[in-house]
């Protein structure tokens, strides 16, 4: 890949985007909601692949996944006006149907096409399995944790907005408000197991699941910019004061700090 390669598919991106703007407040406010969590994403990724050493041609590739991770969430909120995968398609398979659609990597060598399509598919998978082929692990390892780490923002930030805030509500209003929870997700955490996004029930089980994915995180710097920014810190302070979400909350802070202890 040549710079001038990703500079056009900034442009693309753009344009595409643009494209599904309309005489919908909602619409719009969630729209530009994502659009402004890709360019962060991008940033993120900028951000890992410089604290792993990464090559330029590398670079390239990791911020062309970043730019396209989430192309499948325009058509998936305008027809279904959510971002919910379970309640409409997932965005992870319908963005690599887009830029088929477009042609958009025509131009990019095959091996590298294949890295990043696969990596798009599997930003959003519950879990990767442990045989992947090298490269596209570390890519879909790679736009995970820069996708959490912007997720992190939204949540501490973006999420904690008046309801009535049209980028609030689509993140606020998908479960019941209130002090509700699963216990099967304070299980999984307890055991350090995958968590079913079935298992969402309440606004609570959305924020236990944001901590959970710190099993789920893969490099130093992200570990070290959670930890940095306390996201952890910010999502426990907005959970209900009960002993089982508290040692829960113990455990991830604890198995955060071990990961930054051993890397």
């Amino acid at each position: 890949m040549q710079r001038q390669q990703l500079e056009d598919f900034k442009q693309w991106f753009a344009k595409y985007a643009a494209g599904f703007y309309k005489d919908d407040v909602f619409v719009n406010a969630n729209l530009k909601l994502k659009e402004e969590h890709t360019r962060r994403v991008c940033d993120e990724m900028n951000y890992l692949t410089e604290s792993l050493g990464l090559s330029e041609s590398q670079r390239l590739v990791a911020e062309t996944i970043a730019i396209f991770h989430d192309l499948g969430r325009y058509e998936q909120f305008t027809k279904y006006r959510t971002f919910s995968d379970a309640g409409s398609v997932p965005h992870g398979p319908l963005a690599v149907e887009v830029l088929a659609r477009g042609n958009v990597l025509d131009n990019i060598e095959p091996r590298q096409r294949t890295v990043i399509e696969q990596a798009i598919i599997l930003h959003a998978a519950r879990e990767l399995a442990d045989d992947l082929d090298e490269d596209i692990g570390l890519f879909a390892r790679l736009i995970r944790d820069a996708d959490k780490l912007d997720i992190y923002y939204l949540v501490t930030e973006v999420d904690t907005r008046p309801p009535d805030d049209p980028q609030a509500s689509v993140m606020i209003n998908w479960f019941p408000q209130g002090e509700g929870y699963s216990p099967e997700i304070i299980e999984a955490i307890r055991t350090r197991e995958s968590i079913d996004y079935a298992m969402l029930k309440t606004h609570i089980d959305m924020r236990l699941i944001h901590l959970a994915w710190v099993y789920d995180l893969n490099f130093p710097a992200t570990f070290a910019k959670i930890k940095r920014n306390r996201y952890f810190e910010k999502i426990i302070a907005l959970l209900p004061a009960d002993e089982d979400i508290a040692e829960a909350a113990r455990q991830i802070t604890a198995y955060r700090d071990e990961r930054l202890a051993r890397d």
